[in-house]
């Protein structure tokens, strides 16, 4: 059998107004069902995703927080912010509401290199 294709998903987009951030999810999840490795980098915008109490009802939207807390059931773990897109929006990873692993541009560049397939939302 051969190997299953490493997959890095990267997440550039705000949390809400667009289908962004719940297309990559949902591609992360179904990757996981078929027990693909995955990693998930949040940049730019995205970084809004990791933050808790999102107050998505008020526009008409589901919180993507329970998306975000499915991962570790299928076996998500590997998830990564970019450190200049914390500094950025004036975040820190103890203003994140679930465990990632910050990363410089160099370190990112070689999350990159290290996957087969690299999808961007």
């Amino acid at each position: 059998m051969p190997d299953k294709k490493k997959v890095l998903i990267i997440n550039r987009r705000a949390p809400y107004g667009r289908s962004n951030a719940r297309d990559s999810l949902d591609v992360a999840l179904t990757c996981g069902v078929f027990e693909m490795p995955i990693s998930i980098l949040f940049a730019d915008d995205g970084v809004f995703q990791l933050i808790g109490g999102h107050q998505a009802k008020g526009i008409g939207q589901k919180n993507l927080s329970a998306n975000l807390a499915a991962l570790p059931m299928y076996d998500i773990d590997q998830l990564f912010v970019c450190a200049e897109s914390l500094n950025t929006h004036g975040l820190t990873t103890d203003s994140l509401e679930h465990n990632t692993t910050q990363l410089d541009q160099t370190a990112i560049q070689q999350l990159i290199q290290d996957h087969d397939v690299v999808l961007t939302f």
